[in-house]
């Protein structure tokens, strides 16, 4: 039901203003299908956290297949992907899996997925555009099935 409360940008203008007009908080946007089982689980975690989260980070989520103008640029290609903005730009995080740029594997546990978002937000208060993650997700490479490979 998380993907029913979480606002939902419904066209790449509403990406865009989302990315450009937050100014003091990170945006973390999901994106992916809403009916995909990844998907629906993330986003229950994503808002099981929105309120804890909300005076440093806000919450959006983006269906690719109704707003498919960001798949070539972010190479959205996985069935869930997790991004980081703060002040218009992308913010990476090191989470040990090779890929810099996003995250697109499942956290199940809320408080490390407040940890991420937190480390991520005082990396870009220190003006870092590459921050590391609290947590090594080394064993959580995606194979090309979308599973985790383990």
């Amino acid at each position: 039901m998380g993907s029913v409360f979480l606002p939902h940008l419904r066209t790449g203008w509403h990406v865009d203003q989302a990315i450009v007009t937050e100014t003091e908080r990170l945006v973390v946007i999901r994106f992916g299908r809403d009916w995909d089982k990844q998907c629906m689980i993330m986003d229950e975690m994503l808002y099981s956290i929105a309120e804890k989260v909300k005076n440093f980070a806000v919450i959006y989520l983006c269906d690719i297949d109704e707003v498919p103008d960001f798949n070539d640029m972010y190479e959205l290609q996985d069935p869930m992907t997790v991004m980081f903005f703060y002040r218009n730009k992308h913010m990476m995080c090191d989470f040990g899996t090779g890929d810099n740029n996003k995250m697109n594997f499942l956290v199940d546990d809320k408080q490390e997925l407040i940890d991420i978002i937190e480390c991520i937000f005082r990396g870009t208060r220190k003006n870092k555009g590459l921050v590391t993650s609290p947590y090594d997700y080394n064993h959580r490479r995606v194979s090309e099935g979308g599973r985790a490979a383990v």
